[in-house]
């Protein structure tokens, strides 16, 4: 295993242990909202500083992008990103499907994937040029050829509701040629399903980094393709993302980008 990978290894199941020990406890839990629907707790928390005090002591160079503290530059050309409890509403209700989520970016280049499932103990790993990992067993996305039978997973407008009307009439296209539409709540977990290929393809709207890095890494090193709505690589930065297998995926673009394009939401976004 890569060595930067390891290091991303030990930082996600110090996250998790922090996360597993507290899923009997969420009643007492202290819990804040950031926005609508977004919370944070003491375990976000505690799960962050835990992640960056173990890639700290082994990079102290580096920087940090993480969802709780923000952004941290230093002096070099790397950055960790970081989602230390990605599915926190699921959490909160006792629902077991939460992830850590940890990737380094070189410069504007991802190089290292890591998401941890405490619940299942289910580890995703990947590093560049290396290909992708489900405890340490080589994954590749599905062999699908089209959307006919096709699962796909997805995320529901959450927190900014602004967006809902165009997001409704995708999915109302996807359901149509597909087996079926799944929304289990952590999108980092969502990617790494794609990347096993337990689903076929997954599409959101208005994401953050830290929810997404590490599984587009983990989906394009498994054999998967992974765009913004307009066929272009800038996921990161719009937050809009489409990954699945290769033979899925530009039937999932095609639908996705003629509904954006017709509600003008390429342009409100800045593409």
């Amino acid at each position: 295993m890569h060595p930067m990978v390891n290091i991303a290894v030990r930082a996600a199941r110090a996250a998790g242990n922090i996360i597993t020990r507290n899923m009997d406890r969420i009643d007492r839990l202290t819990i804040a909202s950031k926005r609508s629907n977004d919370f944070v707790t003491e375990v976000d928390r505690a799960a962050e500083n835990a992640i960056i005090d173990v890639l700290r002591q082994a990079y102290p160079d580096h920087g940090f992008l993480a969802e709780e503290s923000g952004a941290e530059t230093s002096g070099g050309d790397y950055q960790w990103i970081i989602d230390p409890l990605d599915g926190t509403t699921n959490f909160l209700h006792g629902f077991p499907q939460f992830s850590v989520s940890i990737a380094l970016r070189h410069k504007k280049r991802l190089e290292i994937g890591v998401i941890y499932d405490p619940v299942t103990q289910e580890l995703f790993t990947a590093a560049r040029g290396e290909g992708a990992q489900l405890n340490e067993k080589r994954i590749r996305v599905s062999g699908r050829k089209s959307l006919a039978g096709a699962l796909l997973a997805t995320g529901f407008p959450y927190t900014d509701q602004s967006y809902i009307d165009i997001y409704i009439e995708t999915m109302k296209a996807l359901m149509v040629p597909t087996a079926g539409i799944r929304r289990p709540g952590s999108a980092a977990l969502d990617l790494a399903w794609v990347a096993a290929g337990r689903c076929d393809g997954f599409w959101e709207f208005n994401l953050n980094a830290w929810d997404i890095a590490a599984g587009a890494l983990i989906v394009r090193e498994a054999g998967g393709i992974v765009t913004d709505f307009a066929g272009g690589d800038n996921y990161l930065g719009s937050g809009d993302i489409i990954a699945a297998s290769p033979k899925v995926l530009p039937e999932m673009l095609k639908i996705i980008n003629a509904k954006v394009k017709a509600s003008d939401y390429l342009k409100q976004k800045g593409y």
